[in-house]
């Protein structure tokens, strides 16, 4: 082992527990295990592959408390968003044990035979996951590459190992083979390093930043490694005047202070109409005033803390810009930060551009359609946004306007399991869930049978 780390509490400082983290004999052994039980899980007829990962899906359920209290414990998060995360893994893994039996090839005409193409799995698959959502976006990287033969190896991180730990043992409870799916705690730059330089793991699921998804993309371009990057975010909310304003403004809180804004998805960047701009803030102060953050444990949470006092640091460097009104927080021990409202001068502010990945959102007025287009896509990032208009042609031209991933009309909803999720320009590369995420698990074999 490479050390421990120390689980710290967000909400209240107190110290949760010890982990173990990964030294590079342990991940290369790792790496080996799970490669020795691909050769094996591969060849797992479709229908029992399937009826694993519904037993996987329904362990998780019959532990789905347990998994929320860890993640409240660990991460800060209220125990409805909590709950809400682990049901999301049990979902994603039934949605794809549907797969391995669907996993459909093609009949290609061809003169003189007969061509036909095969789906087939990659190997060992490495799933990189970040701080802020670590049960869902794990399901996300791990249900569909088993569903598709593969194995993985899935590093949580350092800050919240909890629940990635747990669900390595619910796997095996569930009667997933050992080796097929194993959990790594460990530095970044040992154990996800390692993915990237080992020449068995044949594909990078990494979610994070854009920085440092840049330096793994070029890791993986040594051995022309699959990689998926699921990156950040400056997410706009589109508010026209000609939309109902009482439920924009109150649905608005939510789309950015979730989570305390730690969110790739946050619409951070709200666009107003300038003729109902002034309207709109009356009515979004008061539901930044009634939005509670609390101790997270409580029901009545809808925020908790920031994940760590680095990251409160951090976020506190963006606070230079005209303040327009705040919310409210808990004082004493724990990384809490109030919902806070910013009116920056410029598009050029430091406010407007970077992710902050805190409960901080910029309001800005736009004068029209194209004005509003050409402020949402001035960014480097493309990943989710919302849209609000009772116009139907207007809400589907700025949909096709705004280079953007994930778009919601009159709505701030960005994930569905069920569709395809992944960002534009320097927000992503790929997609995840849905039908399409299969595809970046799988190599497609054409075969030609000659038939003359």
């Amino acid at each position: 082992m490479s050390g421990i780390y120390q689980v710290i509490n967000p909400a209240n400082e107190s110290i949760v527990t010890d982990v173990d983290l990964a030294d590079l004999a342990a991940v290369d052994a790792a790496i080996e295990k799970a490669d020795r039980a691909f050769k094996t899980w591969r060849t797992i007829a479709p229908g029992e592959r399937a009826k694993l990962l519904r037993a996987f899906a329904q362990e998780v359920t019959n532990h789905r408390q347990e998994l929320a209290m860890l993640e409240v414990t660990n991460s800060g998060h209220t125990i409805s968003n909590a709950l809400w995360e682990a049901d999301n893994v049990a979902n994603v893994l039934n949605y794809y044990s549907a797969a391995p039996e669907r996993l459909f090839g093609r009949q290609i005409p061809v003169p003189n035979g007969i061509d036909i193409t095969f789906k087939e799995p990659l190997g060992v698959v490495g799933v990189i996951v970040p701080w802020n959502f670590p049960m869902p976006i794990a399901g996300w990287g791990f249900a569909p590459a088993l569903a598709a033969g593969n194995t993985v190896v899935l590093k949580p991180a350092e800050y919240t190992p909890l629940t990635a730990i747990k669900l390595g043992e619910i796997a095996l409870k569930a009667g997933i083979p050992e080796g097929v799916f194993t959990v790594i705690p460990g530095k970044g730059s040992i154990v996800g390093n390692r993915f990237v330089t080992h020449p068995k793991v044949r594909k990078i699921v990494f979610t994070g930043s854009t920085e440092v998804g840049k330096s793994i993309m070029a890791g993986c371009a040594e051995q022309v490694k699959r990689v998926t990057l699921e990156l950040g975010g400056k997410s706009a909310n589109v508010i026209f005047a000609d939309s109902d304003l009482e439920k924009a403004a109150a649905a608005a809180p939510g789309a950015v202070f979730d989570n305390a804004g730690q969110d790739c998805c946050a619409r951070s960047r709200i666009l107003v109409e300038k003729k109902a701009f002034d309207k709109f803030m009356e009515l979004f102060e008061s539901a930044v005033k009634k939005f509670r953050v609390e101790d997270p444990s409580l029901a009545t949470a809808e925020m908790g803390p920031l994940i760590s006092k680095k990251q409160f640091e951090s976020v506190q460097n963006y606070l230079n810009e005209p303040v327009a009104f705040k919310g409210s927080a808990p004082s004493g021990k724990g990384f809490w930060m109030a919902p806070t409202v910013l009116q920056p001068k410029s598009t050029d502010s430091k406010s407007w551009r970077e992710e902050i990945f805190g409960p901080v959102v910029s309001v800005m007025p736009f004068e029209d359609e194209a004005d509003a287009i050409a402020k949402a896509n001035d960014t480097d990032f493309g990943l989710s946004g919302s849209i609000w208009t009772r116009d139907s042609a207007k809400a589907i031209r700025v949909s096709r306007a705004i280079e953007s991933g994930n778009l919601s009309v009159n709505s701030n909803s960005s994930v569905r399991y069920w569709t395809p999720f992944g960002g534009y320009k320097q927000s992503g590369l790929g997609r995840e869930l849905g039908p399409d995420a299969l595809d970046s698990f799988t190599e497609v074999k054409n075969v030609f049978i000659n038939t003359d």
